[in-house]
């Protein structure tokens, strides 16, 4: 440390902080899904799913911004004694599914799913860094990671109340299987769980933040690119699988690496409100998410898109669009308004694409006469015009019975929408196709 100055320690602390942010958001969903089970978050333990088995409707308040097109499936994987095997039954009807695969670094490893494996039953096997085995017969594809831990988000298109049960019964085929399960052989020497350190925020936004990053790099085979950034890191006391005491520091080493911690934090948040692209006063979410290949070395994108969202997919995948003010910039309000969408050429998709309405400020459904959350190209009765543009109506009040198939119920005041295209067209990745601006009837 006496090598440095206490500006190149604070700018050092700021880099890595950056850098950590993503892996310290992704922990935090680990430690409160599948770690600790005492919290009301906790979901499952490791290597097991967690399935949502309803629809969401004005109730749930978990969590803001919810989907009401597909029904969520998560597992959280620890790879550590033995690769795990997922099995997926057959899915008929071109069901749109996708299995989201996400690293300790937050990219997006692979898909699995409709897009890219199609629609017939499959069974893939997840291996972490230390093994090197032959692959099994009946494994359809190995899908390799750098780190001991691996998220699984799932999400199966549901239509309606009255497909839930269909939805759960595919649910109940997705399957996680240890290795020697599988192949019927004894299960080799578990591999102790790691000492997980408990989370806490206020600690992952000040020095404190180097304790878990030294933990979770040291759950990690880390690459070129990784070991070279290490370099500098180590000069504040980042070294992976070591304990972190802030107290063996002087002080004004620890005040410079407060100082850069506080500034990167500041940045994040700054960045984190450019994230996305205005389109007609939509705006494109997720240009922070996606493989290694598309986003390494672009750390502070990474980070702010983590703070909006976390686990968004590649553009490939699914677009996301979110809106909060009509084509005069004023705010979506339907105490003072009733609004239209119009699209003269509906969202090209090979999948489908819908419309979710939020009251604000905190993004959640609304209770309505006719239980309608989202609407889109599945909705029953959903009326397109005879040269096939669509009319979306946007408020409180019923439109009137021969406009109500084409209704999506607003609150009594301020309002947001989320536009979901799955499984996007080339014309939406090109850009040749934008969602119309919404206007005041």
């Amino acid at each position: 440390m006496s090598n440095i100055t206490p500006q190149e320690t604070k700018q050092i602390a700021e880099e890595a902080y950056i850098f950590a942010f993503s892996m310290l958001e992704n922990y935090k969903t680990m430690y409160v899904q599948a770690i600790n089970e005492n919290l009301p978050t906790f979901r499952a333990p490791f290597n097991q799913f967690s399935h949502m088995r309803q629809l969401l409707g004005p109730e749930f308040t978990e969590v803001v911004g919810p989907n009401n097109d597909t029904m969520y499936s998560l597992a959280w994987l620890d790879l550590g004694t033995e690769p795990i095997v997922l099995s997926l039954p057959d899915i008929a009807g071109d069901r749109y599914y996708v299995i989201q695969i996400v690293d300790m670094y937050t990219f997006n490893v692979e898909y699995i799913g409709a897009r890219t494996t199609g629609f017939q039953a499959g069974t893939y096997l997840f291996a972490g860094p230390g093994w090197d085995g032959p692959t099994p017969d009946g494994i359809d594809g190995v899908r390799r990671t750098e780190g001991r831990f691996l998220f699984l988000l799932g999400r199966t298109a549901v239509a309606g109340a009255a497909d839930v049960p269909n939805v759960n019964s595919l649910q109940d085929q997705y399957t996680l299987t240890p290795l020697s399960a599988y192949l019927g052989q004894p299960a080799p020497d578990p591999v102790p769980a790691p000492d997980f350190p408990p989370y806490d925020p206020e600690k992952a936004a000040s020095i404190e933040f180097i304790n878990y990053f030294n933990f979770l790099l040291g759950q990690i085979e880390l690459g070129p690119s990784e070991r070279s950034l290490l370099k500098k890191w180590t000069m504040i006391g980042v070294q992976p699988g070591r304990p972190f005491d802030p107290q063996a520091m002087a002080p004004e080493v620890q005040e410079a690496v407060a100082e850069g911690v506080a500034v990167a934090l500041q940045k994040i948040q700054t960045e984190s409100r450019r994230v996305g692209r205005n389109v007609n006063n939509w705006t494109l979410i997720g240009e922070g998410f996606g493989y290694r290949s598309m986003l390494e070395g672009k750390d502070l994108l990474r980070a702010a898109a983590n703070m909006v969202g976390i686990y968004g997919n590649n553009p490939e995948e699914a677009y996301n669009f979110s809106v909060f003010n009509d084509n005069d910039g004023e705010p979506l309000d339907a105490s003072k308004h009733n609004y239209v969408i119009h699209f003269e050429t509906p969202p090209p998709v090979k999948a489908f694409w819908s419309v979710t309405m939020y009251k604000l400020p905190r993004p959640l459904f609304i209770e309505n006469p006719i239980n309608r959350y989202s609407i889109g190209d599945r909705t029953p009765g959903f009326n397109p015009h005879e040269d096939g543009s669509v009319t979306i109506y946007l408020q409180h009040e019923s439109p009137g019975p021969e406009k109500e198939s084409n209704w999506l119920p607003a609150p009594d005041g301020p309002f947001a929408l989320a536009l979901r295209i799955y499984w996007p067209e080339q014309d939406i990745l090109d850009g040749k196709w934008k969602p119309s601006a919404i206007k005041k009837a």
